[in-house]
């Protein structure tokens, strides 16, 4: 089984959160709008997986004394719509690296929110590989899935249409991610996640 440390009274305060952030490198231009699509893609795992909305998000930018970067619905919409595969052109904006962090931020923080749930996912995605079963047939996965494929749909628009097989994969992907990102220090792992796949992505 993936063990990830979990330590909730050693949490590092918001603030040191940011610091550690401004210590990491910033992205490139070129980088900018892989890191936007994966940092909305995470945020759309979560959303599948938990249920969780933007009401949970503004929660989130309060408890991290966040709420000058994402202060209200229409500015997380925005942010999110930053991403370039998302439709509709109305929200679009540019992110800047301060956003950028305050939605890794937001991120981590819920994933440690709702560890407990992400792990037990990851847990079933184990057993399904050990007894050779298909992820689908464990109720909790299935429902993540089809909820993640649902929303990719609903929100994303490619150049040419995605698989289903494909979204499963990337759902999956993303899920393993989610329980590294709710560990301790999980902020830095997104934020260097992010820099190194924006170059693969």
């Amino acid at each position: 089984m993936l063990k990830v440390m979990q330590s909730a009274a050693n949490s590092p305060t918001p603030k040191a959160q940011w610091e550690d952030l401004i210590k990491l490198p910033d992205p490139n231009t070129v980088a900018w709008d892989n890191i936007k699509t994966q940092i909305d893609l995470v945020l759309l795992a979560l959303e599948a997986l938990t249920g969780i909305g933007s009401e949970a998000m503004l929660q989130a930018a309060t408890d991290l004394n966040l709420e000058s970067k994402v202060p209200d619905r229409v500015a997380l919409w925005r942010l999110r719509q930053s991403n370039p595969i998302r439709k509709g052109q109305g929200g679009r904006k540019k992110l800047d690296v301060e956003e950028a962090r305050s939605l890794v931020l937001i991120t981590c923080h819920l994933a440690k929110q709702n560890q407990e749930i992400i792990r037990r996912g990851v847990d079933l995605l184990e057993q399904a590989a050990e007894n050779n079963r298909e992820p689908h047939s464990y109720g909790l996965l299935g429902d993540y899935i089809d909820a993640f494929c649902n929303f990719y749909e609903e929100r994303m628009e490619e150049d040419e249409k995605i698989s289903t097989d494909a979204l499963t994969r990337l759902a999956l992907k993303v899920l393993i991610d989610l329980l590294f990102y709710s560990s301790p220090g999980g902020h830095r792992r997104l934020w260097l996640a992010l820099l190194d796949r924006s170059t693969k992505f």
